[in-house]
């Protein structure tokens, strides 16, 4: 499994990281560009935070965990100076997107810019102790904290009282948001958040009647039979994984990763397509149709994650049958998401038979993030071997 490692590191140094650094900064209003064709030219200037965000993370960690390069620093700059300036309301939630200048477009309604907002600046002021970043990290998080039960507020469509669901996505990201703000929040609040964020993702949203890990559950926590209520995404369900097992490992609790292998296993061999290859976006959990229309879609992510948490699994426990997965995932994730004509980063979206669905780079949900931030997990993790 080591020999991965270098093959990892030169994706990532060699061909992603120079594709972001080459066309995507915008040196005219700041931040980044993120919608670009396989060549890497812009089609659309819209700024999305938490696109935004991503990338400044990815860059101040490319510099404090890699090299110590003077234009990584100057790019994170970038990128957060423009969040700094443009990204927030007079309430400090910040926007879901931009124009090319900074102005408004979409109103701050999904709480992933506020989680991607905090976990940018918090990983500045780590290679920049300013106080002011320190201070935008902490204030994001406390109104992180103070929505997590209603995350939407007052752009939630749904009527209330009727079907009251909580979903599993925040859970997930707090237990990887709090780890990273760790050198800001201190360890007494980690664990006081991470303790309630793994039962949540461990027992609330798992079923261990059927094994799978469920995207909505109630509010108080059951099975709810409908569309939202049957919904399974393995590639959320399998990064959570790698999250916990970081926990785990934070606790020295073997019980806990242990599990967290088991849940991943779960998942994969649930999600992955016998047919074709490649592990499915959406299912229902009682097989029947799901109502988004991409579910039998292979992502991007989902391929990455899997292989994330596989390395991770790997390093702790050296299972054959974790090796076995990671070839098969790596197999498929370098045989199909890889730009062979043109190298750099990655496509992100299939069709079930593992063509290429849409040949761009990047858009409004994929930017500089799940490629170069598995590329370089799956390195440094599996150079520990």
């Amino acid at each position: 499994m080591k020999h991965y490692a270098a093959l990892y590191k030169n994706e990532l140094l060699n061909e992603v990281i120079p594709f972001w650094e080459n066309h995507s900064l915008d040196k005219e209003y700041g931040g980044y560009f993120t919608c670009l064709t396989p060549k890497g030219d812009v089609y659309d200037t819209d700024k999305f935070i938490w696109l935004q965000a991503r990338q400044v993370w990815m860059f101040a960690t490319l510099y404090q965990q890699v090299a110590q390069k003077q234009e990584w620093k100057e790019i994170t700059k970038l990128g957060a100076d423009f969040l700094e300036n443009y990204g927030r309301d007079d309430h400090g939630d910040w926007y879901f997107s931009l124009n090319q200048k900074g102005q408004p477009l979409v109103q701050p309604y999904n709480i992933f810019s506020d989680c991607f907002a905090a976990m940018a600046f918090g990983k500045l002021y780590e290679i920049d102790p300013q106080e002011k970043y320190a201070e935008i990290a902490k204030t994001t998080f406390k109104h992180i904290l103070k929505r997590q039960h209603h995350p939407k507020g007052k752009y939630d469509k749904s009527v209330p009282g009727t079907r009251p669901m909580q979903n599993f996505a925040l859970p997930m990201i707090l237990c990887n948001l709090s780890l990273e703000l760790e050198p800001l929040l201190g360890s007494d609040k980690v664990s006081e958040v991470t303790d309630n964020v793994i039962d949540l993702v461990m027992n609330t949203f798992y079923d261990e009647r059927t094994g799978f890990i469920l995207e909505n559950v109630s509010d108080t926590g059951k099975f709810v039979d409908s569309f939202e209520g049957r919904l399974l995404n393995p590639g959320h369900a399998i990064e959570a994984m790698w999250f916990i097992m970081n926990l785990g490992i934070r606790k020295n609790d073997n019980a806990l990763i242990n599990k967290a292998e088991q849940l991943l296993f779960q998942q994969l061999e649930h999600g992955w397509d016998e047919k074709y290859g490649g592990i499915l976006y959406f299912m229902d959990c009682k097989g029947h149709p799901p109502q988004q229309l991409e579910h039998d879609q292979k992502l991007w992510w989902v391929h990455l994650e899997t292989l994330v948490a596989l390395a991770k699994t790997y390093t702790y426990n050296q299972n054959p049958k974790v090796a076995e997965w990671f070839k098969k995932v790596h197999d498929y994730t370098w045989s199909h998401f890889r730009d062979v004509e043109n190298g750099g980063e990655w496509f992100g979206y299939l069709n079930r038979e593992g063509k290429v669905h849409l040949n761009l780079k990047g858009g409004k949900w994929k930017g500089c993030f799940h490629v170069p931030r598995a590329l370089l997990e799956v390195w440094k993790t599996l150079e520990k071997v």
